[in-house]
């Protein structure tokens, strides 16, 4: 799985606002040794955790030389100054962007040396509005082993590290001023790595042990500061990350943790931070964060299942209603229309609120692929094991809801439901509905359950994705049952238990505030085009139905 695939220009689109964005930084300065920046002020109106970013072109602080000699590590309270730092295409801004929520910070490529500048983002408490953490994303290392050729030949071994690196920081090679010999990329890594706190080092995990990352590994320790692996791609079969972790315990480094910037797990962010923390003397910023961001990723989570129940309430308690002379079929075929665009809606609201931006001015539009399918589709509902019990309809699996005697007494209607070619499940209709001849339809509950049941499917596929993942079948959690980044489906025919479902609930124990809210059809914007009211007379029950996804 390659997320570095994507073409991503992020320099003339407007950026939505969204969760994990901060606003941009506009009288904060540039620390002295990050090279070539110039402020890009982009504003969100989201609060929580968010990221600035800081590209291209600024003239290095003409202090930097005397800067270099000041180096301390953080103090309590102060920002914790990341740098994120290794070979070129390992997936450093791909972690950067999962870090932020942001798929749009920086720039992805399947190619080396996408990243020329460094670029800064800024994590702060959600509440407060405090900067926690400085994250600098640099160039990646070209030719380490070069470097070290150089200093090795031009540095006197007895010169302790950030000496040795000062000196080539002076030299001509470190702005590319001798043509062949052009360290300028080393050089703007090297000086924002004197100018941090700390570094990432990311490792490709699917790249051997080779020569030319142990000599990134030594110019690294010479900046005295602490320094983290962190392998990227672990999700992937071909990772070797025993044999890494074998060859960085030999140059002292114990503590290493996993990240994969593509199928993403909110424990490993957490145990990066912890592992970051344990390097530090004074680690209350990091704290602060992880606590902040534990409490974030846990508010995500009960909002999303808010939109899904109010989505699912929406939806029971649509209704229609007909007499025995009316045509059913345009009735039938607005009724299913209505459901798929309020689906939509709803899958747009999930991916906002990950961050996950479903449009045409994302770089990286979301493809929902499975999410698309029709949902009035026999094949999908039999797919996720979904069976139905009315004997009117043996052998269909899906359709809307209508009172079963209208089946064998309405020749309309019943050629109207054999077109549409769905199944059938009996309705609420009252005696005096019967009596009057009219007919009131519904989305039947297997519909109901299959809408719940891919509605939280595609919420733990967004909770499991990175920002860096740019290929739409990425958007798939594969879990246990699941294959090949598809949805696990169960293939089941009527010999099979409903307890092997894969469903929320058996299609006939629908919760018990669906079955309410099909009595309410005043709950339903679909039904009476009223959103808000009817918005606010089912909030109560969403809440309730929320805590049983």
């Amino acid at each position: 799985m390659n997320n570095n695939d994507a073409d991503t220009d992020t320099k003339n689109n407007k950026k939505p606002a969204g969760l994990f964005a901060d606003k941009a930084l506009k009288d904060d300065p540039i620390p002295a040794f990050v090279p070539e920046h110039n402020i890009s002020n982009v504003s969100n109106n989201h609060n929580v955790n968010e990221a600035t970013t800081i590209p291209d072109t600024t003239t290095v602080d003409k202090d930097a030389a005397n800067s270099l000699n000041q180096k301390k590590t953080t103090a309590s309270g102060e920002p914790l100054k990341l740098a994120i730092v290794g070979h070129t295409n390992t997936g450093k801004t791909s972690i950067l962007r999962t870090l932020l929520r942001d798929v749009y910070f920086g720039e992805v490529k399947n190619e080396a040396a996408t990243t020329r500048h460094v670029e800064r983002a800024q994590l702060t408490d959600s509440q407060t509005g405090e900067v926690l953490v400085s994250l600098y994303d640099t160039p990646g290392l070209e030719d380490a082993s070069g470097l070290m050729d150089w200093l090795e030949d031009n540095t006197a071994s007895r010169r302790d590290g950030i000496e040795r690196l000062q000196q080539f920081l002076a030299a001509d090679i470190a702005t590319g001023a001798q043509g062949a010999q052009d360290y300028s990329q080393e050089a703007k890594v090297i000086r924002q790595l004197l100018a941090s706190d700390m570094a990432v080092y990311v490792v490709d995990a699917r790249e051997p042990v080779l020569g030319k990352y142990k000599d990134e590994l030594a110019i690294l320790s010479w900046a005295a500061i602490p320094v983290m692996p962190v392998f990227n791609f672990t999700d992937s079969q071909e990772a070797n990350i025993d044999e890494w972790q074998t060859m960085l315990a030999r140059r002292n480094l114990h503590i290493s943790t996993r990240f994969d910037s593509v199928a993403f797990e909110f424990e490993d962010e957490m145990r990066l931070w912890q592992n970051l923390a344990t390097m530090l003397t004074h680690a209350q910023m990091l704290e602060q964060l992880m606590q902040r961001r534990t409490e974030d990723w846990a508010q995500l989570y009960d909002e999303a299942k808010i939109i899904i129940a109010d989505f699912l309430l929406n939806v029971a308690a649509f209704v229609r209603e007909i007499s025995e002379d009316d045509d059913p079929m345009p009735v039938l075929q607005d009724m299913q229309e209505a459901v798929r665009q309020t689906e939509r809606a709803m899958q747009h609201q999930l991916l906002n609120l990950y961050k996950f931006y479903d449009n045409a001015v994302a770089s990286t539009p979301l493809e929902l692929q499975a999410y698309q399918q029709d949902p009035f589709d026999p094949e999908l509902l039999k797919s996720y094991g979904i069976r139905t019990t009315s004997g009117a309809a043996a052998g269909a699996l899906l359709g809307l809801g209508i009172d079963a005697a209208a089946l064998g007494t309405t020749l309309g209607l019943g050629a109207a439901l054999g077109a549409i070619g769905g199944g059938l499940l009996s309705n609420t209709s009252s005696i005096a509905d019967k009596i009057t001849g009219v007919k009131r339809l519904y989305i039947d509950p297997a519909t109901l359950t299959l809408l719940a049941t891919r509605a939280t499917d595609l919420l733990t596929a967004l909770r499991h994705r990175g920002h860096a993942a740019t290929d739409a079948t990425q958007l798939l959690y594969q879990n246990e049952s699941g294959g090949d980044g598809q949805i696990s489906a169960v293939n089941q025919d009527d010999s099979l238990e409903e307890d092997k479902s894969i469903t929320l609930w058996p299609p006939h124990k629908l919760p018990s505030e669906l079955k309410k809210a099909r009595g309410k059809p005043q709950w339903s914007s679909l039904s009476s085009g009223k959103s808000e009211q009817a918005q606010s007379l089912r909030i109560d029950t969403a809440w309730s139905l929320a805590s049983k996804l």
